[in-house]
């Protein structure tokens, strides 16, 4: 198994054909890292989970926008930002997700986010004066590789 040993990126157009592209980039990535299959999946799940919220809410549907991601190892895991120059969100301002209070009487809205902060170990939002979004997610190995 080769090691991730440099920040990889991959940009494409905000397209649901191109969420396979994004698995597969991630995929490789978070192998290359050490990562093993849950860990992997994790990656997979979140990043995935990101990139349609982009297409969805920052660009408002399909084709509206590039998604930019860089995959950088980290010395226990991997570090994946997503770029993007749509709409700014605000975390803050989805209601907090009670995973244990019955489906219908949840707000709608907030699950995505509710899974990305638990399968990954690190998640920030970077708005940035310049019109680019940027989300950063962070997964640490469990074992060495």
């Amino acid at each position: 198994m080769s090691k991730l040993s440099r920040r990889q990126t991959l940009t494409v157009d905000g397209y649901y054909k191109n969420l396979k592209k994004i698995a597969d980039f991630v995929t490789a990535a978070a192998r290359q890292a050490g990562m093993d299959e849950d860990e992997v999946y994790a990656v997979q799940m979140a990043v995935d989970e990101a990139c349609t919220n982009i297409i969805e809410h920052a660009y408002g549907g399909e084709g509206r926008g590039k998604i930019r991601l860089t995959c950088q190892p980290l010395p226990n895991g991997l570090q994946v930002t997503i770029h993007d120059q749509g709409r700014p969100f605000d975390p803050a301002k989805v209601p907090v997700l009670n995973p244990n209070s019955p489906a219908e009487t949840r707000s709608p809205g907030g699950m995505g986010l509710f899974f990305i902060y638990r399968l990954m170990d690190r998640v920030e939002f970077q708005p940035s004066s310049a019109g680019e979004n940027r989300l950063v997610l962070v997964k640490q190995r469990k074992t060495q590789p």
